[in-house]
């Protein structure tokens, strides 16, 4: 599964829950997930879940630049084929209702990768599911078309070819050399219809789910009241979705503690809002689901714009931010212990994590000045200036996300002491993307990126040199080749501990690009009903949507 993007989300996952969750968190040691695993057979059949999201997407595609956000794959997991998932080790495995099973044979010259798929598996349009489906999603997502305008290549642009195996069912992938991460491809799965045609791949999916393959279908997409609501699909071949329907709707985050404790949604994310803590904590009937898990959060500085080109500039923001201070207001009255993160790859808690941010990482104003001189910024009053310019950057926050205009304020008061001017820039969350990161209209802007169990390859495309054909994920808009080699030594390496070693390696290397600076593992809180079994705080587990649904008494 590939990296979303995301101010503020709910995830979910099954199968374990460990003990004594509460006092670990407490402690600083954030248990793997949380979230009521109850068997199906004492899971009542019926009922809806009512699932509040932060936005609402136009860009159905999730391979689309514009799609590739926790919020659409949160809804479309319910209703396309993901050949794989990552069970309660992080680790991925075939999905049996779609793929049978997949071997990989390393050749002289890379490595071939046979699926067998489900013969049961078809489209909602009667089609099967098969061959041609994985061969069309590997040529739109290479990279060798421009029209298709995808979110990352990753991968994909590393398949030499797609064939038809002894028939539609068995598909053979051979890649170009070794690729570690080849269980992270073709999920989600598109139809051919869609990722045959760059048209089809790029609006088809804009305001509505044309195809589907899952435990649910769509009912009704609704723009005006930001409504999707999905209904079990009598169609589905493998094992009845439990619930009748899931409700996703778009709101304010603000007004999701309100909509919780009223009855309106069954569960919410808590993010790092110790408010909507406390008054969920007192909602009857309710629970806090925690867990760690890959998602952290970050500030994305704009190296195309004019202010921040100059690396100089960008490595004296850095050390002018306080990144225990922003932690700490960000984590307040959590029961989190805040750590700064020192990686762009691995999360504190994760196997292969070492702080790579050296100087970089640390608070250092006076050093914040001196690089500022070097680079022709001469303090003039408050504010420093240079051609008869002021030092000022925009920092773009989502309107209904407070943490972030919080973010905002402190990084505004930590700038000031070095002269440069933040103004804070409010706009539409559901615009935040769209019209501003993608097409490159900040400064500096805060999010979280959702991380996977593979360290590397989704996040390829965020610090890859942009192409011509478009920047993919990287809205720092900056890269360089030394960064490209050595991602692309740490995804062909299929030893582990050797792979460690280049992620960290190519990690160094971004560190001082000084593009994005992490500040933290962010901790998955999740309110929900005390009822709903099988989802909540998923750590890096990912949800089986038919076993979803609320325990019977």
């Amino acid at each position: 599964m590939l990296s979303g993007v995301t101010a503020a989300g709910t995830g979910g996952c099954h199968l374990w829950r460990p003990q004594g969750n509460a006092a670990s968190f407490a402690a600083g040691r954030l248990p793997a997930s949380d979230v009521n695993p109850v068997p199906r057979d004492r899971i009542r059949v019926g009922g809806t879940l009512r699932w509040p999201l932060p936005e609402f997407p136009a860009q159905w595609n999730f391979h689309h630049v514009n799609g590739s956000k926790g919020v659409v794959d949160q809804v479309v997991q319910g209703m396309l084929p993901y050949l794989m998932r990552v069970d309660e080790k992080a680790v991925p495995r075939p999905v049996p209702d779609y793929l049978v099973s997949a071997r990989v044979v390393p050749t002289r010259t890379g490595q071939v990768v046979t699926y067998r798929l489900n013969p049961q598996a078809r489209w909602s349009d009667g089609r099967p599911i098969g061959y041609r489906d994985l061969a069309a999603q590997a040529r739109a997502l290479s990279g060798r078309d421009p029209r298709f305008q995808v979110s990352t290549v990753t991968g994909y642009r590393q398949i030499r070819s797609v064939v038809r195996g002894a028939d539609d069912r068995e598909v053979k992938v051979e890649f170009a050399g070794a690729y570690a991460d080849w269980r992270s491809l073709f999920s989600p799965l598109y139809p051919a219809v869609t990722t045959s045609d760059p048209a089809a791949f790029n609006t088809g999916w804009v305001g509505r789910v044309p195809v589907t393959a899952g435990p649910f279908r769509p009912r009704a997409i609704d723009q005006t009241a930001k409504t999707v609501t999905v209904v079990r699909d009598p169609a589905w071949w493998g094992r009845p979705a439990k619930l009748d329907r899931i409700v996703y709707r778009a709101m304010d985050p603000s007004a999701m503690p309100g909509a919780f404790a009223n009855g309106e949604v069954d569960l919410m994310d808590i993010g790092v809002d110790a408010g909507a803590l406390r008054r969920a904590k007192r909602v009857p009937g309710a629970e806090i689901r925690r867990a760690g898990g890959p998602d952290w959060r970050h500030f994305t500085f704009n190296a195309a714009a004019p202010f921040l080109a100059d690396p100089r500039v960008r490595r004296a923001v850095m050390l002018a931010i306080d990144r225990r201070a922003v932690a700490r207001s960000d984590l307040a009255d959590l029961g989190w212990a805040p750590q700064p993160l020192g990686n762009h790859f691995y999360v504190n808690t994760q196997e292969g994590y070492q702080d790579n941010s050296g100087a970089l990482g640390s608070y250092d104003p006076e050093r914040a000045r001196r690089l500022l001189d070097e680079a022709g910024w001469v303090p003039d009053g408050k504010y420093r200036r240079k051609d008869g310019r002021t030092l000022a950057l925009r920092f773009v926050v989502p309107s209904s996300v407070p943490g972030s205009k919080q973010e905002g304020e402190l990084t505004r008061a930590l700038l000031e002491k070095v002269g440069v001017r933040v103004d804070i820039v409010p706009v539409p969350t559901d615009d935040l993307f769209d019209r501003y990161v993608t097409p490159g209209d900040y400064d500096i802007v805060p999010f979280s990126w959702l991380g996977t169990s593979f360290p590397v390859s989704p996040l390829r495309s965020v610090f890859a040199r942009p192409r011509e054909d478009g920047i993919q994920q990287n809205y720092s808009r900056t890269g360089t080749a030394a960064i490209d080699a050595a991602m692309d030594r740490a995804i062909t390496e299929v030893d582990p501990a050797r792979a460690r070693q280049l992620v960290n390696e190519a990690d160094r290397l971004i560190w001082q690009l000084a593009t994005v600076l992490p500040l933290y593992q962010r901790p998955q809180l999740v309110a929900a009903r005390s009822t709903l079994a099988n989802f909540g705080a998923c750590g890096f587990l990912e949800p089986s949507y038919q076993d979803i649904g609320f325990a019977s008494g």
